[in-house]
């Protein structure tokens, strides 16, 4: 199959509310929850697509003529690209019933393993999505990040023990979910964390722990001297709370903040490997990709993930090529520039 192939034969399986739009950028969807789309006015999803956009690249191929080697270490674990596939959860509801959350979350461990990824699996009012996460994590040799959510201290305790058993390497908790409402409606309830409660939950994951729904600077310290390994740059791909800046806008900052620290990932918009390029560039270590896995996975399975880290792969590495960087390590801020930067010529 083809990429294109994979997006028509999606068009038939997802649905009703996602469309597997050419390109995944909010615009159609906007503000269709249930479906992809984000919250409120929908504008936060676009937001974050379009201000990768406004970014360009400097090129420069005055340099030593070799491949550019994409690959990424992190805890112990080498893949072949900086990218991971994000958490999504409630797959029904928001996908339609080709596949439940058990269902995707095997699929996409295993495909993204052997693609040479790894795969953040999402969390969920039933206890059988992270156990059957955690047993495919276990099967593919731990290449795998459980992403609990933030519930009462009582269940993140027995959600640790679940996720422990698989053996991944690294464990997350996506703290821009108390946003969400049933999370909110939740007995005992969920929602945020204060810094001593998540270095209690950093000791529970009893491996790496990653928090992902970092905005501020501020947030990015308080992770910090919670104890995390590392964060995610994320507004819930706006679904959490309106009129957020894009993900785009605040990693420089958050970069410059605790960059070395901990390992910064972002996510948020990101399609391409250029985009990918360019999120390495102002900071980040290494990017989330959430809805168009569910579209690849929908569209053509292992296959049609396989296909998209392919692409993805081939995006960045002639981006690094025409920009003369030759190893992750060589991508430079001044790599990119911002609009500001353009108006300044």
């Amino acid at each position: 199959m083809t990429y294109q192939e994979i997006l028509e034969n999606a068009r038939t399986r997802v649905g009703p509310h996602c469309k597997a739009c050419p390109v995944c950028n909010g615009a159609v969807c906007k503000n269709t929850v249930p479906g992809p789309g984000a919250k409120g006015i929908g504008t936060g999803f676009i937001r974050n697509y379009q201000k990768w956009q406004e970014l360009c690249v400097n090129m420069d191929t005055i340099c030593e003529n070799r491949p550019a080697d994409t690959t990424f270490k992190i805890f112990g674990q080498t893949f072949d690209l900086p990218v991971f596939a994000a958490p999504i959860g409630a797959m029904t509801l928001h996908y339609g019933d080709q596949y439940d959350d058990l269902a995707y979350n095997d699929l996409l461990i295993s495909a993204c393993a052997s693609a040479g990824i790894a795969a953040f699996t999402g969390d969920g009012t039933n206890p059988a999505v992270v156990e059957g996460a955690a047993k495919a994590i276990a099967a593919s040799g731990g290449h795998g990040v459980p992403t609990v959510k933030p519930w009462n201290l009582e269940l993140i305790r027995e959600k640790m023990e679940m996720v422990n058993t698989g053996n991944p390497f690294a464990v997350a908790m996506d703290i821009d979910a108390a946003g969400l409402p049933f999370l909110k409606n939740m007995q005992p309830p969920a929602g945020s964390k204060t810094v001593e409660e998540l270095r209690e939950i950093a000791a529970l994951a009893k491996k790496p722990f990653i928090l992902k729904g970092i905005m501020t600077v501020e947030g990015a310290k308080k992770a910090l001297k919670a104890g995390a390994a590392g964060i995610v740059v994320s507004n819930h791909g706006g679904r959490v709370l309106d009129n957020c800046p894009a993900t785009a806008e605040v990693l420089p900052a958050i970069a410059d903040a605790v960059g070395g620290k901990l390992t910064v990932f972002v996510d948020g918009g990101i399609r391409t490997g250029m985009d990918v390029f360019k999120a390495l560039a102002l900071g980040a270590d290494a990017v989330l990709i959430g809805r168009p896995f569910v579209t690849m996975v929908y569209g053509g399975g292992t296959e049609g993930v396989s296909i998209y880290v392919e692409k993805l792969k081939a995006e960045l590495a002639d981006s690094m090529a025409m920009c003369g960087a030759h190893s992750l390590a060589d991508i430079r801020r001044d790599m990119v520039m911002t609009p500001r930067d353009l108006e300044r010529l």
